[in-house]
Formats: structure tokens, sequence, C-alpha cells
């Protein structure tokens, strides 16, 4: 399936006090090459494919991550991203961010196909052909 790489430079606000990255930065950074990832597959920016399809956001409603070695200010790290799960609505990815040749984190996330109803509430909607096509390729 799909997969796109993101390179990402540590920096300085990255970091706890103990000089690593705090853990939920990680999560911010998955947020960023997910939408980096649907972004090269569709071929346009999120704002613009976010437009396009008429979707409210693709949310997270799972995710889990293992920390194996820590990066701190200045590390530059390759997040390599990847489909691995098409549903009816949902998608499923991978990411693996490795600091040189090391595993570094690795986490998985399920994202959801929103659309807003008539009464503005956010629903699952189901993934149109053309995106399943795009992120199967």
């Amino acid at each position: 399936m799909f997969s796109n790489l993101t390179t990402v430079t540590i920096q300085f606000g990255d970091c706890d006090p103990a000089g690593i990255v705090y853990y939920p930065n990680y999560f911010r950074m998955f947020d960023n090459a997910t939408a980096a990832l649907l972004s090269a597959a569709l071929g346009m920016n999120k704002r613009q494919w976010l437009a396009e399809q008429g979707i409210a956001g693709i949310p997270m409603v799972d995710t889990s991550a293992k920390f194996f070695v820590p990066s701190s200010f200045g590390d530059v790290l390759d997040i390599k991203s990847e489909i691995t799960e098409l549903g009816r609505s949902s998608f499923s990815v991978r990411h693996k961010i490795l600091r040189e040749t090391d595993l570094a984190v690795e986490a998985l996330e399920k994202r959801v196909w929103t659309r807003r109803d008539e009464t503005g509430a956010i629903r699952s909607a189901p993934l149109p052909d053309a995106v399943r096509k795009c992120l199967s390729e």
C-alpha cells in the first residue's frame, strides 16, 4: 500500500528537561506525517484535499507507540509512514521513525474519514473509491 517519507529536525522546544523528545510531540509528528502521506497520495496539500473531498477531517480513533531509542535537539529523523489497512470508512497507518539507521519509534494509528451531517455533527463516511485507489497503490 501507499507509503511516504517525511524528514523532521528535532527542535529545542520538542524536548523535555532531560533533553530528549517529550513523547506527546511524537504524536504531533505522526499527525503531520499522516497529512503528508495523504497529500502525497492525493497530489495536493491538506487544505486542498479537505476542501475537494468535502470532509470534516480524519480524526485518530486509536493509537499506540513503542519507543526504542531517544532523540534529542538537533537530531534528524526520517518518518516512514505507510497505509496498512483500508476499511469502509477508516484506514490504518504505521509510522517508523529512524534516527540514522536505528529504529527510534514505531507507532500505529487508525483514522476515520468524516463528514458533517445536516446538524453539523461529525460522522464517519465511506472512503471514496478514488481515495481508496490512491491509498492502496
